[in-house]
């Protein structure tokens, strides 16, 4: 039997949650990407996907209207610049952990980061990047805490245009969410 599969592009969706590097984990060891024909370079690829809060999420709060009667509308270029920078060291450091797990499979990755709602951009991605497969992990949310925020996971795999592998936790669902 041949050790290389069929799939072209495999698109792994991290948020730097252990269960997210676990999906990653379980999709290098589990999915064989297709390995290029002779005459072509049409190898599969694994793709890392990281999808950040626009700033204006990510903050939850604008800086506020300058004290003292100052206009309240005002945005603050170097309070902008700050967040982004922040995620940018937040994206740094989820894509250093994912590509330290890639170096002990010796395999050759690709990453890509979008802005939004991740529930939303993943879905778009895969669509975008014609991906055979999407993985991720769940985090097992409890009833309370997925009724106000949602489960990604659930949404990517009723929404998207691909198989969806959800990897779940080891630990189960924690009872006192």
């Amino acid at each position: 039997m041949s050790e290389s599969g069929n799939l072209g592009v495999v698109v792994v969706a991290v948020d730097g949650s252990e269960e997210s590097m676990n999906a990653l984990r379980w999709a290098l060891e589990n999915l064989k990407l297709r390995s290029p024909a002779p005459d072509s370079t049409d190898a599969g690829s694994f793709i890392i996907l990281h999808v950040q809060s626009p700033p204006s999420i990510a903050t939850g709060l604008n800086p506020g209207s300058i004290p003292f009667g100052g206009p309240s509308d005002l945005e603050v270029p170097a309070f902008a610049a700050a967040i982004e920078a922040h995620q940018k060291r937040i994206t740094d450091s989820i894509f250093d952990h994912a590509l330290g797990i890639c170096s002990t499979f010796n395999t050759k990755v690709r990453t890509h980061v979008v802005v939004g709602d991740p529930k939303e951009k993943i879905c778009e991605t895969v669509q975008d990047l014609h991906a055979d497969v999407l993985v991720m992990g769940s985090r097992a949310f409890g009833p309370i805490k997925r009724m106000f925020l949602g489960s990604v996971s659930n949404y990517c795999a009723h929404h998207s245009e691909c198989p969806v592998t959800i990897i779940k936790g080891k630990g189960g669902v924690n009872k006192g969410n």
